[in-house]
């Protein structure tokens, strides 16, 4: 009994959330500074001063450490990964053709708008948000500038559309959680959630038109696009052939999370594509190849523009966001691990004893979780096994339950600035999260539906309800 480790207070769990939230407030919105590594570290000092001061074990402690790095170890890996792809696909053509012919095909009115809906069908045949955001958001991101459009509605449009493959995607791992956590079946937590997530994407299109109806072709500076033209096709092949082959590596990223090939490897395969394209029809070297896949890629046009939009990426590049990653599982391992959360929500769990109750309480759990975990898959597997026997109790089918994960646990992540999907989004996009938070609307528009629905009793089916006999079928 000595190694067993005292579950920390409500009160003490309380102030230990409570530090973080007003130091990172006072540091982004007070001081300015978006450079929060330190501010994690002082947080989980904090941490773990209060909690082995109140009877924590300090084994307790270390397994949080190492259970948050266990989490990050992958997805940092493809971050890096991610890091290497960037380079790789400017040097072969790919992201110079994609804003090329962007900027000569796609109406400014409607940019948004088709940033939003190319992002989410992609992220739909990839089941991952970051696939998208790493290959076609940051296509999107260049052409924007080239447009004279900010990059952060721009971010903000490819986050909303990217998100929706992690939350309907069966190829998604989130979406496979979520109702293995919620013991639904998979077809029947899809069919759920587009009733919250349908909704949400229509009314983010419709905002994203309305902002897109400011920019015209008579806003665009035609003289800076013209120079990012020229500057691009005097650097690259860009004519419609080589266009076309330089577009392997994406569909080659495609293909394989369709055959659902580890992430890893994939992202690995079509750096090589990249590679061997990049070397063969834009005429780099095995060496110089080496060098923009490790530190950036790196090219003098004479066209500050073109210089700005392709002068990026690298796996050291990434390491600032990597090493904020870690930070943040860190943090969030710990509090999971000593019992910290389970203090937060037991306290929540009195809030549970109607439909609308339990759904409102769980969708504010898991964003709490969160924001203090800085994982999705924390914010969805312990608030979702921790309110199943409510769910079950009140007689609420699973695929609600399942539905409420997604809800809460999936849309907001790319919110959370030291987050595994925030920080992503920030590295591979080159915006903060803060900055194209307001403009993410599809993140907060779905709890919001949610929350509609909870108070006013739609679509929350009981377990002799079926919202058609479709659903019935898939749930047999």
């Amino acid at each position: 009994m000595e190694n067993t480790s005292k579950k920390p207070s409500f009160a003490i769990s309380l102030l230990i959330v409570a530090f973080l939230f007003v130091i990172i407030i006072v540091q982004v919105f007070v001081a300015g500074s978006p450079d929060i590594h330190m501010t994690l570290v002082f947080s989980i000092s904090f941490a773990v001063v209060l909690l082995l001061a109140t009877g924590t074990k300090w084994s307790s402690v270390e397994d949080g450490i190492m259970h948050g790095c266990k989490i990050a170890t992958v997805p940092m890996l493809i971050l890096m990964f991610i890091g290497m792809l960037i380079p790789a696909l400017i040097a072969s053509g790919t992201i110079p053709a994609l804003i090329y012919y962007g900027l000569k095909i796609i109406n400014p009115k409607v940019f948004l708008l088709t940033a939003a809906i190319i992002c989410s069908i992609a992220s739909m045949c990839t089941g991952s948000s970051w696939t998208t955001g790493g290959t076609f958001g940051v296509a999107f991101m260049g052409i924007s500038i080239g447009l004279g459009i900010p990059p952060a509605i721009t971010a903000g449009a490819v986050v909303s559309g990217a998100v929706i493959g992690d939350k309907l995607s069966p190829l998604s791992d989130s979406t496979n959680l979520a109702a293995g956590v919620s013991e639904a079946n998979l077809f029947a937590h899809i069919k759920s959630m587009l009733y919250t997530t349908v909704p949400a994407f229509i009314i983010s299109l419709v905002i994203y038109t309305l902002l897109g109806m400011k920019y015209s072709a008579s806003t665009i500076d035609t003289t800076a696009v013209d120079a990012i033209l020229q500057g691009i096709s005097a650097n690259f092949n860009v004519t419609p052939m080589y266009a076309l082959i330089s577009l392997i590596p994406l569909l080659s990223v495609i293909i394989m999370a369709v055959k659902k090939v580890n992430a890893l490897a994939a992202m690995v395969i079509a750096s090589l594509i990249a590679m061997v394209i990049a070397i063969v029809a834009q005429g780099y070297s095995i060496l110089q190849m080496m060098s923009f896949m490790n530190y950036g890629f790196g090219i003098e046009t004479g066209v500050a523009d073109v210089n700005k939009l392709l002068n990026r990426g690298g796996i050291q590049a990434m390491m600032w966001t990597v090493s904020l990653g870690y930070l943040g599982l860190s943090y969030g391992g710990i509090l999971e691990k000593t019992g910290t959360l389970e203090s937060l929500l037991d306290k929540m769990a009195g809030l549970t004893r109607s439909a609308r109750n339990l759904i409102i309480t769980h969708i504010i759990s898991s964003i709490v979780v969160n924001f203090i975990s800085a994982s999705q898959y924390v914010a969805i597997i312990i608030p979702g096994r921790m309110y199943l026997p409510a769910y079950q109790k009140l007689g609420i089918r699973n695929d609600v339950a399942s539905r409420t994960c997604e809800d809460s646990g999936t849309v907001t992540s790319p919110l959370v600035p030291w987050g595994l999907c925030g920080v992503f989004f920030t590295g591979a996009l080159g915006v903060g999260t803060m900055e194209y938070l307001p403009y993410a609307f599809l993140c907060y528009l779905t709890p919001i539906v949610a929350i509609i629905y909870a108070t006013t009793g739609k679509f929350i089916w009981k377990n002799e309800e079926t919202s058609d006999s479709t659903v019935e079928n898939i749930a047999k």
